[in-house]
């Protein structure tokens, strides 16, 4: 076996041993494991001339992976070659190859059931529990591999609703199994400080799902990360900081027309401007500004100019609490048809919450892939109370109380061209 770039640590040089046919790792956040299974794969083929096929989440994600792979030929002096190239099925996709001296290829792509069904080779699933469709495309990788071929399987934990779990939590399934936590990656030598993480993060159920491996109960969560992730979608704009939105602005060349929900903070939480784009019957994300400790003057200010840029059909504003009079300027400066301001009474979230529930089931929505946005729109709880009342609430984080999650789903009111009868229009 080739040496690696750098030393393995203990449980990445018992997986790169394991010689079974069929291996699947649950293994914690940022503790090497699409190092260990690209070092693998790149081994493989030098070993045995076998191609292999590693599907990621996504574009971004799959060069990286290949970037890795790249450097492990490097470190072992193997004169490949790496080339890019177009790989046409629904859509567009780059298909990231490297060719070895002995015509073995290790392959990159993101995975869809098209890009999982075309190949025979040994296979690596690449943080499976993120993919999209990750039942359909199980389904259509697994005839691949039939013929001997090996299949290697890792990632992080997301919620239960994935194939991941599945394959994970079954019985006699085939499978050699490893779980790595954080306690056991930092056992292994991985330089990470537990305490620091665990009060930095500031959320028990990330801590539990990223570090500490565990596969959370969805039963309560009103978006499960199955629903979240079927939306997601690579190349859309990230968050922008109130100190960074001019440039943005500029970027923005709509086809379409532009709705928009703020939700409302000052102190305690945070001002989430959602803009959304509707192509058809789709909701396209083009920009999400987040506003911390902001005063209402700026603020006020700097929607105006968005709404007024963007030239937005309409935007739906929180007007509950601390956002009444900032909804209501609004309102006053660009007419209650452009500019509805929205009270949060409990038939009013329920109308909210359920509308965007049924757009992500529907897969209309496009959000940009960020764990933090994902950790946001997963947090809203639906519970009902002893009266029988029906409530969504999440818990109060560093990173916002379900702030993104109310304004996504204030621009996907705004688009209805009017208010629900619940709405109360200042």
């Amino acid at each position: 076996m080739g040496e690696p770039a750098i030393k393995l640590y203990n449980f990445q040089k018992a997986w790169v041993e394991d010689k079974s046919r069929f291996k699947i790792g649950n293994i914690c956040r940022q503790s090497g494991k699409s190092f260990m299974v690209s070092l693998e794969a790149v081994n493989d083929a030098v070993e045995t001339s076998q191609n292999w096929v590693m599907l990621s989440a996504g574009e971004r994600q799959s060069k990286e992976l290949m970037e890795k792979a790249k450097m492990h030929t490097e470190a072992m002096s193997i004169a490949a070659s790496s080339v890019e190239e177009d790989f046409f099925e629904d859509t567009q996709t780059k298909l990231l190859t490297i060719h070895l001296p002995n015509r073995a290829r290790i392959m990159g792509l993101p995975a869809n059931p098209d890009t999982a069904r075309g190949f025979t080779a040994n296979v690596a699933l690449d943080e499976f529990a993120f993919h999209k469709d990750s039942a359909k495309i199980w389904q259509a990788l697994f005839p691949t591999v039939s013929r001997g071929y090996k299949l290697r399987v890792v990632s992080t934990p997301q919620g239960k609703s994935n194939k991941f779990y599945s394959l994970m939590t079954g019985d006699d399934n085939g499978f050699s199994k490893r779980t790595v936590d954080i306690y056991q990656a930092v056992k292994d030598g991985v330089p990470h400080n537990i305490d620091e993480l665990k009060k930095g993060i500031d959320d028990e159920d990330a801590w539990q799902q990223e570090y500490e491996c565990k596969f959370l109960d969805e039963a309560t969560a009103f978006l499960t990360y199955d629903l979240i992730a079927g939306c997601e979608t690579e190349g859309l704009p990230q968050e922008v900081s109130f100190e960074n939105f001019e440039q943005s602005l500029l970027e923005v060349k709509p086809l379409g027309p532009i709705y928009i929900g703020i939700d409302v903070g000052r102190k305690k939480d945070l001002t989430v401007i959602w803009v959304n784009e509707q192509l058809g019957d789709v909701y396209v994300t083009k920009l999400i500004f987040v506003l911390y400790k902001i005063p209402f003057t700026p603020q006020q200010k700097f929607i105006e100019l968005i709404i007024a840029k963007l030239n937005a059909a309409r935007t739906c504003i929180d007007a509950t609490g601390i956002g009444a009079m900032l909804a209501e300027n609004l309102v006053e400066k660009f007419g209650d048809y452009r500019v509805e301001a929205v009270e949060f009474t409990g038939p009013v979230k329920n109308d909210l919450a359920v509308r965007t529930k049924t757009v992500f089931e529907d897969r209309r929505s496009r959000i940009p892939v960020s764990q933090t946005l994902r950790n946001d729109l997963h947090s809203v709880k639906k519970t009902t109370t002893a009266a029988g009342n029906t409530r969504f609430d999440a818990e109060r984080t560093k990173d916002g109380h379900a702030d993104r999650f109310w304004a996504l789903a204030l621009s996907l009111m705004a688009s209805d061209m009017g208010a629900t009868p619940q709405c109360i229009v200042l």
